[in-house]
């Protein structure tokens, strides 16, 4: 069982870097910093919104933009980490 806890902590690990990934795209090519007609990154961009867009899309019309900036980002990555707590809580009492 703990086996599994700890799978999907690290899932939940990979899934937040992705979010922040994603975000950093985002602001990097608003900016035009990077090139989004570069055939990798576009793919990596697109695979990025595709895996996080259904989490945070929900999250967007509860949460308003405070001065154009979207903080659903910032909320999903707080509920990561509060679910990945209490995975390691309840880790803890299984051994």
């Amino acid at each position: 069982m703990l086996s599994i806890l700890n799978l999907v902590d690290f899932v939940l690990e990979l899934y937040m870097w992705c979010i922040i990934i994603a975000a950093i795209l985002s602001w990097l090519s608003f900016g035009g910093v990077i090139n989004t007609h570069n055939r990798f990154v576009y793919m990596v961009s697109d695979f990025l919104y595709r895996i996080t867009e259904p989490a945070l899309r929900p999250i967007r019309r509860f949460v308003p933009l405070v001065g154009g900036i979207d903080l659903s980002p910032v909320v999903l990555i707080l509920a990561i980490y509060l679910v990945r707590s209490l995975l390691r809580e309840y880790g803890a009492e299984i051994v």
